[in-house]
């Protein structure tokens, strides 16, 4: 039973530019140089045409919530004390096929339980904070 946050593996070489982005307040995702599709989660081969040449462009972080949960029991031990949080998928701007999971919070240091889960709105406006 993992009782201790499970932290990702911020060095996956298909995923270092990702978290590289996320240090520095940026969110970058992969698009393919040959059919141009945008991806996340990173990973080596395009979906759509299997390329395996790909670029990291910039997005804008904005988006809407696409759809929320708020899970009981908790996903993992280590989130007991924290009870009730929500997760969140959000379609972003640029391309609403992707979607990025997540927490709601007021600010980038804020608490994953700090949003009360009656106030999310399906289709409010977001934006991703690191």
């Amino acid at each position: 039973m993992e009782t201790s946050w499970i932290l990702p593996d911020v060095e996956d070489e298909d995923a270092k530019p990702f978290w590289a982005g996320t240090a520095r307040g940026e969110l970058l995702v992969q698009k393919c140089s040959d059919c141009g599709r945008m991806r996340i989660p990173p990973r080596p081969m395009c979906p759509q045409c299997r390329s395996l040449a790909n670029e990291w462009v910039p997005l804008s972080g904005k988006g809407r919530v696409w759809s929320f949960v708020v899970p009981h029991p908790p996903l993992l031990p280590a989130f007991t004390e924290l009870a009730p949080y929500n997760v969140i998928a959000v379609e972003l701007d640029e391309d609403p096929s992707l979607r990025l999971i997540g927490n709601l919070v007021k600010s980038a240091d804020g608490a994953i339980n700090e949003v009360d889960p009656h106030a999310i709105q399906i289709g409010e406006a977001v934006r991703v904070v690191f």
